[in-house]
This record gives C-alpha cells, structure tokens and sequence, in this order.
C-alpha cells in the first residue's frame, strides 16, 4: 500500500512539474522558428528538427524605433528617386578623380590630412599604366588602418610575428625580403600562389615585412570599444599629427631591425596564441563588442532593442539607400537571431588585441584589414561569356541555387540564418507581401502591368503601400537551395524535409535568366564579379564588407535589398513587370557590365593592393613620422643601416 502512494504520489508530482513548464512556454519566440498546428496532435519529436510540416512564425517586430525616411513626394517609384541618385553620385565621383601625381597627392592631403606614403608615385604611375577608374577613392583603406597608428610600429611587427608563429591559429603567411616573396606558409596551395601573384607586380617597393592572412571566411579581429576608442584618440591626437608636419618627408622605407630577420624568412615558433576558439556558438556578444555604447547594439534591456531604420531605409518598404550603414551591424540589432554569422558561425577564432590580420571580407565592427581577395583575382568562379545569352532571350525571373551556408545549424538554429530566412520568405506562396500601386491609376490594381510610375496612366500619380497575396507573383521568383550541409544530422534532415531542394546545377545556368541573386553565406559569396560581368541585373542580399564597396555603386550597378525584406518582391517586380522597368533594368545591367570591366580587372585588385600594402608598410616603420611621398622631397632617402632596437 505504502509503495501504491509513493507511487501516486510521484505521478501527480511530475504531473504539476509538466503543467507549470507548459504554462511558463513564452507565448511567442523572438526569433524565427516553426509552430506546430493547433489541430494536430503533439506526438514527441524523435529530434527539433523533426518539424519540416509545421507553419513558419516570422519574428516580432519592434513597434518602437526610427522608422524609414520618408520619400521626397509620392508621384514616382521609390526605387525611381534611388536610380535617379546613384546616377548623380557616380557621375560626380568619376568627373573629380585626379589626372596628375600632383593633384593626386594635394587630393590624399586634403582627404587625410597626411603626405601620401612612400613610392606614391610609383604606384600611381602604375595605376595610371593600368587605366584605373578611381585613384582617389581609397577612404576605406584609410579608415581600416587608422587604429595601428595607436600602437607602436615594433608593436604591431611583434604581434604579426607572435601570431604567424604558432601554426594552429589559421594564417597564411608571407614573408617578404629584398623585394620579393621569399617564404609562404599555412593555407591551401591556390590561396599562396593567388596572394603571391597580386603582389608580384608591385613587391619590389616594398620594404622586408611579414604578412598574416586570414584562411578562414569568417573575421578574426574583435576589439573592444574602450580599447579602440583610446587607440583612436592616441592615434589622431599623437602620431598622425607628428606625420602631418612633415612638409618633405623622406621617400623611403627603413631597414628592418636585424633581429626581427631570420635567415630564410621562416617564422620562429611560439608556444601560446592570442586566439580563442569557439565554432558552432552564438557571436552576437562578442560581435557588439566595438559599437559605441550607445548605439542600438548596446541597449541593454532586449524589449528595448530597435534597429535605426532611418540610417540606411527609405519609404514604407524599406528599400535601401545607404548600403554602407545597412552593414552597420551597430545600428541593427534585430542582426542577432536573424543573420548565420551571428547564430552559429562554421568557423570562428578571434583576437581581442588589435593584431593586423588580412581578411577577404569582415563584419563592419571586427578589425580585420580588407584587401582583394584572392578568390576574385584566381578566377575561382569565372563569367564564361560565350555561354551567356542577350537580354531579351532571358527569362522574367529572380534566380538563385545555393547551399546552406551562412551558419551552422544545429538545435534547429538554420531557422534563423539568412539563406534560409531569405528562401522560405520569398517562396512562401500562403504568405502576403506589401508592394507600391499608383493609387491614381486606373490600372492600380496589385497584378497591373504598369508598376513603377514611369508608364502610368494618371497625369497626378500617387504612389502608396498595398499588400497583395505572394502567390501572386511566384512566376517571378526561382531560388531554392540546391545543397543542405553546415549542420548535425537532425538539422540536415530537417532542412531537406521543409525546403524543396532541387538539383545541384551549373554556374552557366544562370546567365538564363535576366536577374540574379547574390547573397552572403559564410562571409562574401564570391559570385559578385561573374554576374556583374554577364549581361544579367544582380540583386545582392550582403552584410559583410568587401574592398570594392567605394567602386561599386548600389543602383547604378546593382540592386541592394534590406535585410528586413518588406522590399524584395517589389524591387523584382518593378524591374519584371512593365516594359519600362525592363528597359530599365538592361540598362542598369549594361552599366555594370561596363563597369565592372573597368574597374574589377585582376589588375584593378592589384592596385587597390598595391596602395594598401605601401600604407601598411608605412605603419610599421619605425620611422613613419618621418617618411612618404612628396613631389618637393620625391628623390630623398634614409640611410642603409639601421641600428638593432637592442642598441637604441
């Protein structure tokens, strides 16, 4: 009898505990993820990812929060007024480059407050031999470096041979003496001889220096605010100025200290590393660490947390004006449970000292140093022009084949990563969409053919939100995933049971279609220059940061789309669904098939690299108050010999 009670006893126990549980369930996720239908029963899951029939529950959005900038008036397209800016931009960017060395170097001065680094002119001859587009559009490269001038030169040359030292920490190094590349180590075979290659026509200006490149997609270099705050200050307020008073300085780099110099280049060993390493795990945390303490990365109360749609949205859906504060990862906090990198990254291990560590492409708040990538510059996806066809034997569609890459996915994780976000969304036939309508029209309805205002019938249109069934537009939309993987077991399965995977294809099928994809997935997707170069539009879906981002103009050589995707469908639909947004977009595609062939050639990555690589050098000299470039002082040079840091 006793046991009989216990027994009871023990039931009714478990069975309060499973009632209380039930009843503390939140009643609605802040993330994406995927509710089981009422009416179904609720048999145990064998794993989470055992839910590939359940509906998709898009996450709640902040109800408080800046709000998109409104358009200036309402008698045209948005996306009219953005074209109409780029154009305006661009043109005005292309008249002001500089013809001559001389108004070159006035130009670096006035940007920079600064003399140009030493052989400035070499390298713009050799951008000038080469056709380069833009000789003055290099902010980037200075915005990059400007916190190494807060550490000192001997520093930042310890720090770059501490971590090449230790092989397991993911570098490819180059060791560079007398002028030419006289060690590499780490990485594959195709990532050295590509970064061998882009420096092969310009390493005979540099000095002897060592070189740490990143292998991996993700970035590597993450420093935290107070620490980058001070090394800005020290940097602006100290050692830049002492750059600044040089009128003549010397054209030339110093003779590296000779205990820094091993024989054959190799890197010594070393014991310990400054990496941590932790793949598979959320990265929110740590990728906040840079922004400033109040910017709305850093609200410390989740409820109170709203992306700054003001910065970089314009109008109702949010069509993108400012790509480079959309990549803002400060401003956009929402980016932590709907971004893979932020999930769980496939790889990650990272610095928390300011250590110059080159990258392919990096999230806006790490402090990875940005150069061309090799990927780009080794053809690994080339445009195959003889098998792309004319615009007008193209189909009407957005197209896209990918994997799952972007995190990895594990817990059900894939539920809140880009790609999968972006698929699901945009293929969600049962779901509604908000598209512009001239309401004035008499053709206004959602499926007119006359969707962007430059063809409407009305002599006073106005221009308002409506939202339509998504279904109705499907015939415009082909992208599904053609590969799961970066995922436990469980997850593979689920992604293959919810989302229609199709058959892996060739890169040349895309040049059927008249408008293309490119979407992040572990960092860049390396696709850009191929379908910029074919006779197709690109729409890039990107939050991470590449070297070309002041060469290549969103709307004048592709169309951005918002991370939140109120704009996708009207953005494909404006360009599919009238003859003149057609002609728009062939326009739009002809430009930047122009374009990119001007100014993302191997040789352009060269010279971006060349500069680069010439204000790296300048950085890490110990003289680099005292050295660069001026027309008056162009022929000085320092002394040979160079006394050991032991002996000064």
């Amino acid at each position: 009898m006793r046991q009989r009670q216990c027994v009871i006893l023990s039931a009714l126990v478990l069975g309060a505990f499973c009632l209380y549980s039930v009843l503390r369930l939140p009643h609605s996720r802040a993330q994406l993820m995927l509710k089981r239908p009422a009416s179904a029963p609720a048999p145990a899951p064998e794993s989470e990812a055992a839910a590939e029939d359940e509906v998709w529950e898009e996450a709640r959005r902040p109800e408080h929060g800046p709000r998109p900038k409104p358009v200036p008036g309402t008698t045209s397209h948005p996306i009219w007024y953005l074209l109409d800016a780029a154009r305006r931009e661009l043109d005005g960017v292309r008249r002001r480059q500089s013809t001559t060395l001389e108004a070159a170097v006035a130009e670096y001065r006035r940007r920079y407050g600064l003399p140009p680094p030493p052989h400035f002119d070499r390298w713009f001859e050799f951008a000038q031999d080469n056709k380069v587009q833009l000789v003055d559009e290099f902010d980037a490269v200075h915005e990059l470096l400007k916190p190494f001038w807060g550490l000192k030169p001997q520093t930042i040359r310890k720090r770059v041979r501490e971590a090449l030292g230790k092989g397991d920490n993911m570098l490819l190094g180059v060791a560079i003496r007398g002028g030419r590349v006289a060690h590499v180590e780490g990485g594959p075979d195709w990532q050295q001889n590509a970064t061998e290659g882009m420096m092969a026509g310009f390493v005979r200006l540099l000095p002897d220096m060592d070189v740490a490149f990143n292998i991996h997609d993700e970035p590597r270099v993450m420093v935290p605010h107070d620490d980058l705050a001070r090394l800005l200050t020290r940097a602006q307020t100290q050692n830049m100025p002492a750059a600044r008073a040089q009128k003549e300085p010397v054209n030339d780099f110093s003779p590296r200290p000779a205990s820094e110099v091993t024989a054959d280049g190799s890197f010594e060993q070393v014991a310990t590393s400054r990496f941590n390493t932790f793949a598979h795990q959320a990265t929110w945390t740590h990728s906040r660490m840079s922004c400033p303490p109040d910017s709305p990365a850093r609200v410390l109360e989740e409820d109170e947390r709203a992306d700054d749609l003001g910065r970089y949205a314009i109008g109702d859906l949010g069509f993108v004006y400012n790509a480079t504060a959309m990549s803002d990862i400060c401003l956009t906090p929402s980016l932590s449970g709907t971004y893979g990198f932020f999930d769980r990254p496939n790889a990650y291990s990272i610095v928390h000292d300011l250590v110059p560590i080159f990258s392919q492409s990096k999230i806006s708040s790490y402090n990875d140093i940005i150069y061309p990538s090799p990927w780009y510059w080794y053809r690994k996806v080339a445009y195959d022009e003889a098998q792309d066809r004319p615009w007008a034997r193209k189909t009407d569609r957005l197209y896209w084949r990918g994997s799952t890459t972007g995190g990895f996915s594990r817990a059900g994780g894939w539920r809140r990563q880009h790609r999968q976000q972006l698929v699901h969304k945009i293929n969600d036939a049962a779901s509604r969409a908000l598209v512009m309508v001239d309401a004035s029209s008499s053709t206004s309805s959602s499926s007119s053919g006359s969707d962007n205002g430059e063809d409407s019938s009305s002599d006073s249109p106005k221009w308002e939100v409506r939202e339509v069934r998504r279904a109705e537009y499907n015939n415009l939309i082909d992208v599904s995933f053609s590969h799961v993987g970066q995922c436990d077991p469980e997850d593979c399965e689920g992604q293959k049971r919810f989302f229609h995977v199709k058959d892996r294809v060739d890169q040349n099928d895309a040049w059927a279609y008249k408008y293309l994809l490119d979407m992040d997935g572990n960092a860049f997707s390396g696709r850009f220059y191929a379908f910029l170069q074919s006779r197709s539009l690109t729409f890039k879906l990107a939050l991470f940061r590449e070297w070309h981002a002041e060469w290549l103009k969103p709307w004048a050589h592709y169309v951005p789309l918002s991370l939140q995707g109120d704009d996708w469908l009207d953005a494909v639909r404006f360009f599919a669904h009238s003859s003149v947004g057609n002609n728009e977009a062939e326009r739009i595609a002809e430009a930047s098939r122009e374009w990119a062939n001007k100014v993302v050639r191997k040789v352009d990555m060269e010279a971006w690299f060349f500069r680069l690589m010439l204000e790296y050098a300048r950085i890490i000299d110990d003289n680099r108050e005292h050295i660069g470039f001026d027309p008056s002082s162009a022929n000085s040079k320092l002394p040979q010999s160079q006394p050991d840091e032991d002996d000064i």
